[in-house]
């Protein structure tokens, strides 16, 4: 019970990484609050782990939305100990598609503007509505999830890696920023892991993904969760402004 009572915020909580990451708080005894646009995952997600976790729909993107989930929260709890940035998504494309000197296709603005607005901007809003509440009570821990791809790129994924690249420099200023309030701040980057998305791409894909990752399988969404659990804990209290890989050992290459 390593986060008995810990009132833990998880953003993209309905699937994947983020409800690995709620059953784990939840098992170590935090009070466990996630958010997502997805409702009735959301729902089924609280229901699952039962009185120790509830569900709010946000759209981290929205700071409107954002601070009054934050008020919902100070007004049920009255503290809030740990966020979790899981929230992201993807609209992958090339920069530019070329055949035989001539461009057919890029990747569009909205695309771009899309990624950066969840998974950059919202990570953004959430801490900045919460850190000052974690500053009132004298400490916190804010955990953000960035991206093997975002510190060694990759095809097709300009606006991904781009919004993974930033979070990983939001980590280290806010790591600089927080720690005379006693908030420790850090990041976990996933390799390729076995979240509902991946497992529905092609089994030729999955089999390349695996040979490419030195361990020879998939991460799975518990896998990074046990990260999380621990930089969350006390047993990282000396741990801050870093990034911690969970990827099997893979570099992406080109």
């Amino acid at each position: 019970m390593r986060l008995k009572d810990k009132v833990t915020l998880i953003t993209g909580g309905a699937a994947g990484i983020g409800k690995a990451t709620a059953l784990r708080f939840a098992e170590e005894g935090a009070r466990v609050v996630i958010c997502d646009l997805n409702e009735v995952a959301g729902q089924q997600t609280a229901q699952e782990i039962g009185e120790r976790c509830t569900f709010y729909k946000v759209n981290v993107a929205d700071r409107q939305e954002v601070q009054a989930w934050i008020d919902e929260v100070m007004a049920r709890y009255q503290r809030i100990d740990v966020l979790v940035n899981n929230a992201g998504i993807l609209r992958d494309g090339l920069l530019v598609k070329v055949k035989e000197g001539q461009l057919i296709s890029q990747m569009s603005e909205e695309q771009f503007d899309q990624v950066i607005a969840v998974n950059l901007k919202g990570v953004f809003n959430c801490s900045q509505a919460v850190a000052p509440v974690m500053i009132r009570q004298g400490g916190g821990v804010i955990l953000n999830a960035t991206s093997v791809v975002g510190l060694d790129g990759n095809f097709g994924q300009t606006n991904y890696v781009a919004s993974k690249a930033g979070v990983i420099g939001m980590t280290k200023v806010w790591a600089r920023e927080l720690g005379r309030y006693n908030i420790r701040v850090n990041a976990v980057a996933p390799g390729f892991t076995a979240t509902e998305m991946v497992a529905a791409m092609p089994e030729k894909i999955l089999e390349n993904m695996k040979a490419r990752t030195p361990l020879g399988r998939l991460g799975e969404p518990r896998d990074i969760a046990n990260a999380y659990v621990f930089l969350a804990s006390d047993e990282a209290s000396f741990i801050t402004g870093d990034t911690l890989r969970v990827d099997g050992g893979i570099v992406v290459g080109t």
